[in-house]
């Protein structure tokens, strides 16, 4: 068969987003895969000229809804290093505790996709049940099941109380029950193995050389993860990163599973060992000099440069999201392929074109 390209995206059932690619096929083995981005920009990074450091809390939370609450805490974390701001104990924990949750709801609803995307529609609908119990939690905790605002700089706008904490600790036994009942589908069912098994290979060297991000590269063997850094409350929970070595489509969706259960168990812990502290300590000063933070999003490092100049607005916002660092891994997943298989692998990196386009 003639040399064919073909366009995959921007629109296609399988993406939650919009990622368009031209794939080079022959005999419908795809052997070479061009990226175009540029779809959903929207000059979130230059709206710090208008809007003051406070307020920016509420745009960064908007680059992402599925892990706002992650994007919102590197901000602030970025701002608090530069005003050189020691935020309370409790505030740290409960940082974690929003974060996790944010973490297990966004690979959920990966799962659920994942699942779709093989034409799995019974094992994709047991995902996306099992992920209200944690909008419900956020709704409770937050009043908003997804874009929570809990963080201000300094520390956190709630506190989460004991009848709270009490009703938090029955759903997670719940969740962490339903996705155990669904451990051998997702991760031994002969169809899931079949669309998953050697398909979309990244071999170790080639995350590393690539530069890729999150569950992404540990499912490549590489036990990094930004949670290491022991930022926020990490440093007094039991955390180990989640790490398989096949590098391919069904090693990155066992390592969001098994990250999915590890997540539960961080709440707990972070649960059990809240500090009774203030929540949150005044800052009434403006932010100067340059910062740059990193922490774990759940599709991998995401890291903030912030400057600020001694008024309330920065002069400068610049983002760098998982996404971005998966594009060039995913290009190299895909020639060798079958053309069939090329909605899989992509969704197998969880992109978000929002993420990176901003």
């Amino acid at each position: 068969m003639a040399r064919t390209i073909l366009p995959f995206g921007p629109q296609h059932p399988v993406l939650p987003e919009p990622i368009h690619l031209k794939l080079v096929v022959e005999d419908e083995i795809v052997t070479e895969a061009l990226p175009q981005l540029g779809y959903v920009h929207r000059g979130l990074e230059k709206l710090a000229d208008i809007r003051d450091f406070n307020q920016m809390i509420q745009i960064v939370e908007r680059v992402c809804g599925i892990c706002s609450k992650i994007h919102a805490m590197c901000y602030v974390e970025a701002i608090e290093q530069m005003a050189d701001i020691q935020v309370p104990q409790r505030a740290k924990f409960l940082r974690v505790i929003w974060s996790e949750l944010h973490r297990i709801h966004s690979h959920l609803l990966w799962l659920g996709l994942y699942a779709d995307a093989f034409g799995f529609e019974s094992l994709f609908m047991q995902c996306w049940k099992i992920r209200e119990r944690v909008m419900d939690i956020n709704e409770a905790t937050a009043g908003n099941r997804v874009v929570v605002s809990v963080n201000v700089v300094g520390g956190v706008r709630y506190d989460i109380s004991v009848e709270h904490q009490k009703w938090i600790r029955e759903q997670l036994d719940l969740i962490h029950k339903e996705v155990k009942q669904i451990e051998k589908t997702m991760l031994e069912d002969y169809t899931v193995q079949k669309r998953t098994r050697d398909i979309g290979v990244l071999t170790k060297d080639q995350a590393h050389e690539l530069g890729a991000a999150g569950p992404t590269l540990r499912a490549s063997g590489w036990a990094q993860d930004c949670r290491q850094l022991g930022y926020e409350a990490f440093p007094f929970l039991d955390y180990e990163p989640i790490v398989e070595m096949d590098g391919d489509c069904y090693a990155r969706g066992k390592v969001r599973f098994r990250e999915t259960l590890q997540s539960v168990d961080l709440v707990r812990q972070a649960l059990d060992r809240l500090p009774d502290t203030e929540i949150n300590v005044p800052y009434k000063g403006k932010p100067e000099g340059e910062a740059i933070n990193r922490v774990e999003q759940p599709r991998g490092e995401v890291l903030y440069y912030l400057k600020g100049n001694g008024t309330k607005y920065l002069s400068r916002v610049r983002i760098r999201t998982p996404t971005f660092a998966n594009i060039p891994p995913l290009l190299a997943m895909l020639p060798g392929i079958e053309l069939a298989d090329v909605p899989v692998v992509v969704l197998s990196i969880d992109p978000c074109i929002s993420c990176t386009e901003r």
